[in-house]
């Protein structure tokens, strides 16, 4: 398909059927749910028109955010920066840049099946303490098949590569920054060549096809979370890395549902890791809004008992105990406990109370 219109009715078409996933009849139905699932929709669309149009040229890319604050994608890290750029895994890259003050760094080149099957495979990565940074954190890295003779950092990639994420990650989100980095292709064009109608059809379908398989994956993982009301069960971890997890990260996913009497507690003693938070995600798996309301607690900025144990309260209001999380009006969502760098992984005792107990001091 190389007409532009045709192509335009069927990314059209392509959202009218997205819809389904927000109007199916086991989706919760409450106006707040609903309203978040098809603002859900037009946030994949962004996400997906920046990747498969904007930046749809290997010869040509940029670093672009494919989950920030206001456009999220399966339980997006609030302490997180995720940036993206589109490749061919072919070609030769160049990544240059300084590093910023938070604590995490890492860069991995995927293959990017999000709109395909729900996968992401890695193709090779580095983490920040294998790469040679200088004196004042600038760096240069090479991405390619084979590595160049004198290369102190390469990014080793495969013909299936489509795309390299950089993520950096803050313990103290309010005084911590992250880097600024720019890619380029080695030995390509010097100018983009005209937008093509072929290409504006075939980037068009790839984002039609992001946004129904985003958007069906994490609902069926909600699905399978929510098999297991408020509590933490063992999950094959293998799943999440499919969808582009970290190898080292253990993820405890969950989903909750209280009545706006209730608070959800969750008890847990933390490994030694190198970080671990936890947040609160609508039923879309989304973040809650964390720029304003408390909804997510890292390693950082928890208050532990006096035996090193960790009390998060879910509710509706602040009990005074614990760490609270602001459920933000809503009744059910889902949850994520990350443990990072942890050579055990706990899962969280949890229960559900009446927020009066907590209130009270007897729970």
């Amino acid at each position: 398909m190389s007409d532009p219109a045709e192509a335009w009715r069927a990314w059209c078409a392509a959202l009218e059927r997205a819809g389904a996933q927000v109007l199916a009849g086991d989706v919760p139905a409450d106006p707040l749910t609903r309203a978040e699932g098809f603002r859900y929709l037009s946030r994949l669309s962004r996400l997906a028109l920046e990747q498969y149009v904007e930046a749809s040229d290997p010869d040509f890319p940029f670093f672009y955010q494919l989950s920030h604050a206001t456009a999220k994608i399966g339980a997006d890290n609030p302490d997180n920066c995720y940036l993206n750029a589109s490749i061919r895994g072919s070609s030769d890259y160049r990544i240059t840049g300084r590093r910023g003050s938070m604590f995490y760094f890492s860069i991995v080149a995927n293959a990017m099946r999000y709109h395909i099957d729900g996968s992401a495979h890695a193709t090779g990565s580095l983490m920040g303490d294998e790469i040679v940074w200088g004196e004042h954190g600038e760096v240069e890295i090479v991405a390619s098949r084979i590595r160049p003779a004198g290369c102190a950092n390469w990014l080793r990639l495969e013909d299936d590569a489509s795309v390299i994420i950089i993520r950096q990650s803050a313990l103290d989100r309010a005084h911590e920054r992250p880097g600024e980095f720019r890619i380029e292709r080695i030995g390509g064009p010097a100018t983009p060549a005209p937008l093509s109608g072929e290409r504006l059809a075939a980037g068009l379908a790839a984002a039609g096809q992001f946004v129904n398989g985003v958007a069906g994956t994490f609902a069926d993982w909600t699905r399978l979370f929510r098999q297991h009301i408020n509590q933490f069960p063992p999950i094959d971890q293998a799943m999440f890395q499919k969808g582009g997890g970290a190898k080292d990260i253990y993820y405890a996913h969950a989903y909750w549902r209280l009545a706006p009497d209730e608070a959800w507690v969750i008890e847990v003693t933390p490994p030694t890791c190198y970080y671990w938070n936890f947040q609160l995600d609508n039923w879309w798996m989304e973040s809650l809004d964390y720029r304003f309301q408390q909804v997510t607690v890292n390693k950082h900025s928890a208050r532990l008992e006096a035996d090193g144990s960790l009390r998060i309260v879910c509710a509706a209001r602040d009990p005074g105990v614990g760490n609270w999380i602001d459920t933000c009006g809503h009744a059910e969502g889902t949850a994520l406990l990350r443990w990072a760098g942890a050579s055990e992984h706990p899962l969280p005792r949890a229960r559900v109370v009446k927020l009066s107990e907590l209130e009270g001091g007897d729970a």
